[in-house]
């Protein structure tokens, strides 16, 4: 089971093809600041728009650098087509990912019985670990706590569930009802109140330009000092609401971009740079903070 710091990587661009160097900096100044885990190609990684042959290139990439180190790769592998997230799942296993994100499926908006019967199907064709993802906000379907644990207990890979609603009251549910259940956070903002309540790590959009930080917020938490765990929530909470803006990884991107972590600012459409508006708030809250290399 992977918990712990996660990291939802974004996915740099150069030229509108992936930029495979800097993706490759960006995994290892993640392992030298002590996350625990990387995710590539989730929803902050631009997933949406990557071909499958560079969805697959991303996972591969992040693998090959993790290798022989301390950190493992949750890698995304979601899609709104079962047959196409069993394809990225099956690809992920053999490449050597450690456990796999399978995001809800977007658009289609399946009833509960359709995402158990895609989520069954999902982790049949696999043996590594599996991680549910819910985020309503972006898929238009909320996976229910009833039905993401019948999961758990039907399906002996899937062991956990990035809770993305917003809702603390979501997260006591699937805690309250499934002791065993890995609850992991998928809103920066709430990461320690999560965390108090028993989640087990969090996927951070922060992360990216805060790896140390997080890592230390949830080892705290983790290791029983609350205290310190809620002081770094505290002090990021600032931070985590401007990477909010705009739509995730709009932000995150741009900020990284004016860090310097990055060499180009590029998205795939539809999403576009921030307004001057936005870039002017990233750039004082670049200010406030203190960036590692």
């Amino acid at each position: 089971m992977l918990i712990g710091s996660m990291t939802a990587l974004i996915t740099p661009f150069k030229n509108e093809s992936i930029d495979e160097v800097s993706y490759e900096k960006l995994v290892k100044r993640q392992i030298q600041n002590g996350i625990d885990v990387v995710v590539p190609v989730g929803t902050t990684g631009e997933s949406a728009t990557l071909t499958h042959d560079e969805h697959k290139k991303c996972i591969e990439i992040a693998v090959s650098v993790c290798k022989g180190t301390d950190t493992k790769v949750l890698a995304g592998t979601g899609s709104n087509s079962t047959r196409e997230a069993k394809d990225l799942a099956t690809f992920a296993e053999k490449i050597g990912a450690d456990a796999i994100l399978s995001v809800t499926p977007y658009y289609n908006k399946p009833s509960m019985e359709g995402l158990y019967q895609h989520y069954s199907h999902i982790a049949k064709s696999i043996e590594i670990p599996v991680m549910l993802y819910n985020v309503p906000g972006r898929t238009g379907v909320d996976l229910n706590a009833d039905t993401a644990i019948r999961l758990f207990n039907d399906c002996s890979n899937i062991y956990g569930i990035k809770e993305a609603a917003g809702s603390l009251e979501r997260c006591v549910e699937l805690s309250s009802k499934a002791r065993d259940l890995v609850v992991v956070s998928g809103d920066d903002a709430i990461n320690y109140p999560i965390l108090a309540n028993g989640g087990k790590g969090v996927i951070s959009v922060t992360a990216n330009l805060m790896p140390d930080k997080i890592a230390q917020l949830v080892k705290h938490a983790l290791g029983g000092d609350f205290n310190a765990s809620k002081a770094i929530n505290d002090e990021l909470y600032p931070l985590n609401t401007n990477l909010f803006i705009e739509s995730n990884p709009i932000p995150i991107k741009a900020i990284m971009y004016l860090a310097g972590l990055i060499d180009t600012l590029e998205y795939r459409l539809p999403l576009t740079p921030p307004s001057k508006e936005s870039m002017k708030i990233l750039e004082d809250t670049l200010k406030t903070i203190e960036v590692q290399p």
